[in-house]
């Protein structure tokens, strides 16, 4: 599903990340655990290809990132990745069910298709009251798996999570990381989770530990 092998980065004269290998399988749920500093979120952006390397190879899906153009990048990353944020970037303005179809509108799904699926997710999440909802009338937990859902609309490879649950409080929070793993079990979803929760990274199939930007 995933392989890294030798990934480097650096800013300026900082080198964040010093030569990290990591594999990783289908519908594996993987958490990422450091030290503020560690390289964590750096990461998690090469991987998710929001950020590239300066050197070392990449493999999501037997893709390799490194030779796609940043517009075939762009096609990959709607298609295949999603992505979950400490805060759920849902835009104001916009519904629930509008906020989740916006991924599959720019994969050019159809009004008629994205909205169907995204009911179905919303739905599967318990929000099927929620709907019509903006996010300001939605506790922060609907809106976190609002984002879920949204991550989820076009069907990806795998779902990047950072520091999820980091605003919720503990219920919620509870809530969140049991949906992670029953969304593994009915979709085979695979899922990398950087985290200092400490609950949900022994949850997790394989915890990892970052320190000085490797994986120790």
């Amino acid at each position: 599903m995933i392989t890294c092998s030798n990934i480097k980065k650096a800013y300026q004269q900082l080198q964040v990340l010093k030569g990290v290998d990591l594999s990783i399988k289908e519908a594996e749920i993987v958490s990422i655990v450091g030290a503020s500093g560690a390289g964590k979120s750096t990461l998690l952006h090469i991987l998710g290809t929001l950020d590239r390397a300066d050197s070392g190879d990449l493999m999501i899906s037997n893709t390799a990132i490194s030779q796609l153009s940043d517009k075939k990048l762009a096609e990959f990353r709607n298609k295949n990745i999603g992505f979950v944020f400490q805060f759920h970037h849902l835009l104001p303005e916009f519904t629930a069910l509008e906020n989740v179809c916006i991924p599959a509108f720019i994969a050019k799904k159809s009004k008629k298709e994205a909205e169907q699926k995204a009911r179905e997710l919303l739905t599967l999440l318990g929000l099927e009251q929620r709907m019509e909802h903006k996010p300001s009338q939605l506790s922060g937990g609907e809106q976190q798996r609002v984002a879920v859902a949204r991550a989820l609309i076009n069907s990806p490879a795998v779902i990047f999570a950072d520091e999820p649950s980091g605003n919720l409080d503990s219920n919620n929070a509870k809530d969140l990381h049991q949906l992670f793993f029953t969304l593994r079990d009915q979709f085979k979803q695979t899922f990398v989770i950087i985290t200092h929760n400490e609950d949900l990274a022994n949850m997790a199939d394989r915890k990892l530990v970052m320190k000085d930007g490797m994986i120790v």
